[in-house]
């Protein structure tokens, strides 16, 4: 991997991260806030984002994530909330490290996220997703994912709603069986733990779409 866009809070001082990285062959762009961070989406070929999650005001970075999934991206979230590790990977990120940062570590973990996203895809792509409501299996594109019983459930619901916009609230009563809490996380670690799997099969994790301030919706 060659061009790693780094997105820290401060750019005062280049960061040991930064350092690190460059020792190691990689070509760091560093940017501090979301506007400059989109350009570098725009106009240069990416192969992996890393957020510092402290990073304010990333409303506008996640809003095109959610329509370009095709560059890795790893948030450097604080070891101690699990909220913002939670929230990450809702909102659309590949993988979270907690800092400090070992540079090892992330090595290793962008090299797993190269790989899963160069996997070629079966170039006729079947759009017909077959459901095994006994095992919780679901199967398309000549492949085979199972799922715990609530994540093949919501994903099979959003599947026969898809192209609509499905809110957390009805996701919750219909699928979940219970109220959206004002902190309730249940039902956005189910979406976050089945797009991972989804990804660790080589498949798509943009079937489950993130809308922001909305909701979810399955699109191929």
């Amino acid at each position: 991997m060659n061009n790693i866009l780094l997105i820290e809070h401060s750019l005062s001082d280049k960061s040991d991260l930064g350092q690190q990285l460059s020792e190691q062959g990689y070509s760091v762009h560093r940017v501090n806030n979301a506007f400059d961070a989109l350009v570098y989406m725009e106009t240069t070929q990416l192969e992996a984002i890393l957020l510092d999650y402290s990073v304010p005001k990333m409303d506008s970075f996640w809003l095109l994530v959610t329509r370009k999934p095709s560059t890795a991206i790893i948030v450097l979230a604080d070891s101690r909330c699990e909220l913002e590790r939670i929230n990450a990977l809702e909102l659309g990120a590949d993988d979270y490290l907690a800092k400090p940062i070992n540079i090892r570590e992330l090595q290793l973990r962008l090299n797993v996220l190269h790989r899963r996203l160069q996997a070629p895809m079966n170039d006729n792509f079947n759009h017909d997703i077959s459901f095994d409501d006994t095992s919780y299996t679901i199967r398309f594109a000549e492949k085979s994912l199972v799922l715990t019983q609530t994540e093949y459930r919501l994903f099979k619901y959003l599947f026969d709603r898809q192209g609509e916009v499905i809110t957390k609230q009805e996701l919750q009563r219909r699928v979940l069986h219970k109220e959206l809490g004002r902190f309730d996380r249940n039902l956005d670690m189910h979406i976050s733990n089945t797009r991972r799997k989804l990804v660790k099969r080589n498949l798509p994790r943009e079937l489950i779409n993130t809308v922001r301030g909305q909701g979810y919706s399955f699109n191929f």
